[in-house]
């Protein structure tokens, strides 16, 4: 039950994560800090293996980036089947 615990953990933490970006693209955080640097340059290698392909095929509608919405549900999803198949297999 642990090992189900910590993917849920990791699924929640890279579901923060990419709401973190969305945030960070709406606003303009302060970069004059080296930890906030430090911040912003992890959320953004964290997300863009994911988010990067996604955008690259979805056309832009309107100027709005519906990518981050795309990856949360398939983040549930993935989340959600893997929980179920340990449970199944424990």
């Amino acid at each position: 039950m642990f090992l189900i615990y910590l993917i849920d953990r990791f699924f929640q933490f890279y579901y923060y994560l990419v709401i973190a970006r969305v945030v960070l693209s709406w606003v303009q955080p302060p970069t004059h800090h080296q930890t906030m640097r430090k911040i912003i340059a992890f959320i953004y290698q964290a997300t863009e293996p994911v988010l990067g392909p996604i955008q690259e095929m979805m056309p832009s509608l309107g100027g709005i980036d519906f990518s981050p919405i795309i990856v949360l549900m398939a983040l549930q999803i993935v989340r959600n089947g893997a929980i179920q198949l340990l449970l199944y297999l424990f």
